[in-house]
């Protein structure tokens, strides 16, 4: 048998387990693994060492690397959010809806686990840390299959986890970790129907995709994040900076950082040439249009396919638009749905693109970098929806339940 449909089946057999656990149980779980994390953080740090100079030896941008790296301060924050979780209500047994029929039937639709989730995703270990939180806090199994660039930070923090659980309520089964880093564990992992019940893709456009067009296994599709923002007429020039400069430079390898910026014809004439140099000074390579590379002669030709590119990287496309209704076709053209904003003082401007933009979170006067769990008051999450089943935007701890109906009686039967 092979190593993902073993660690599957294991993390199937004490789903029965996971969903007849307290609250209590739980969080009591978590704040062991949480500490346990805390305590073991040196570990981590040699383990994601290996990681790190794996990644330089084979030209990984320091960008990537950053999105890599563990410190004291992270391993700390990571646990920060286990704890986050644990402060969080817990969905599961909570009540949706009660129907009482002129029949005597009594339905309750009640929120129960998926089951057993598979994550797919890349060089991030807190995420990791993320969804186990997340999946045991709702009595959901994992099976966690990461990126070869972040394997052994992720098999310490499972390692630490699993011995956490050994003296709790959860089975240390209920968190599986697929070691195989050959692209053949992935495939493996999106056929296995009857084993995990859902599937979560967190990473790049192209494993995303790999994902939503191989897998026979229902999944819930996180995006790719061609993020814009547009810089009104009436903008404020400080807070159109500010906002820009942290939609893109605050930590350009994520997801809800600012790939596209679009600005009004007036704003830019007035205002474009020194928020160039800001950017300049923060070392980001700007790709304009013609308009943009007129006031900006430093920036180069920016193509479609830029406009169609998540860099993750110190690198943004700036596109110079005249008016509002330019701004929302070149956002349907280019936008993967996923986080845009508008810097305005016009309220109706502001109302406008709030409405007509379709995108999981739209923005008015605030940096795209806010598209998060944690920022949301979910404490970690699952990863970021761009479609419109089941789930949206960022996935905290209902995302990860389904439902069911409870009925009781007293005798009835159908005529």
């Amino acid at each position: 048998m092979s190593e993902v449909r073993q660690k599957a089946e294991l993390a199937g057999r004490v789903t029965s387990v996971l969903s007849s656990l307290s609250t209590e149980q739980k969080n009591a779980a978590l704040l062991v693994a949480a500490q346990a994390l805390i305590n073991a953080s040196d570990d981590i740090i040699e383990a994601n060492k290996e990681d790190l100079q794996h990644g330089r030896d084979n030209g990984t941008s320091e960008s990537l690397l950053d999105r890599l790296a563990l410190n004291k301060g992270r391993i700390e924050g990571i646990a920060e959010g286990l704890k986050q979780i644990v402060e969080l209500p817990d969905p599961i047994g909570e009540t949706l809806e009660t129907i009482d029929r002129p029949n005597g039937l009594h339905i309750v639709k009640r929120r129960v686990p998926l089951g057993v989730i598979g994550i797919v995703y890349e060089a991030r270990p807190n995420v990791t840390v993320d969804a186990i939180g997340l999946c045991l806090k709702t009595g959901n199994a994992v099976v966690l299959r990461g990126g070869s660039s972040a394997l052994s930070s992720n098999r310490k923090i499972v390692e630490i986890i699993h011995e956490a659980l050994k003296g709790t309520a959860v089975p240390r089964d209920a968190v599986q970790l697929i070691e195989d880093p050959n692209r053949s564990s992935v495939d493996e992992m999106l056929k296995l129907n009857g084993l995990l019940d859902v599937v979560i893709p967190r990473g790049g456009s192209s494993l995303i995709q790999n994902v939503v067009q191989n897998a026979t296994v229902p999944v819930i599709e996180t995006g790719a994040g061609i993020c814009h923002t547009y810089l009104d007429a009436s903008a404020t020039p400080e807070m159109a900076t500010a906002i820009s400069i942290n939609a893109k430079v605050q930590r350009p390898s994520v997801c809800n950082a600012m790939e596209t910026l679009l600005v009004h014809e007036d704003y830019a004439t007035a205002h474009l040439s020194d928020l160039a140099e800001v950017f300049k000074e923060a070392g980001v390579e700007l790709r304009g249009d013609d308009k943009t590379r007129s006031i900006v002669n430093w920036a180069s030709e920016a193509t479609d396919e830029d406009y169609a590119t998540e860099y993750n990287d110190y690198i943004l496309n700036v596109k110079i638009v005249s008016n509002l209704d330019e701004a929302l076709s070149h956002i349907r053209q280019f936008s993967t749905k996923h986080s845009e904003c508008i810097v305005t003082e016009d309220r109706e401007n502001a109302l406008r693109f709030q409405q007509e933009v379709d995108a999981a979170a739209v923005y008015h006067n605030v940096s795209t970098r806010f598209t998060d769990g944690f920022e949301f008051g979910f404490g970690a999450e699952i990863g970021i929806s761009t479609q419109k089943l089941h789930a949206r935007g960022p996935m905290g701890l209902p995302a990860l339940t389904s439902s069911k109906y409870i009925i009781d009686g007293n005798g009835q039967i159908r005529e």
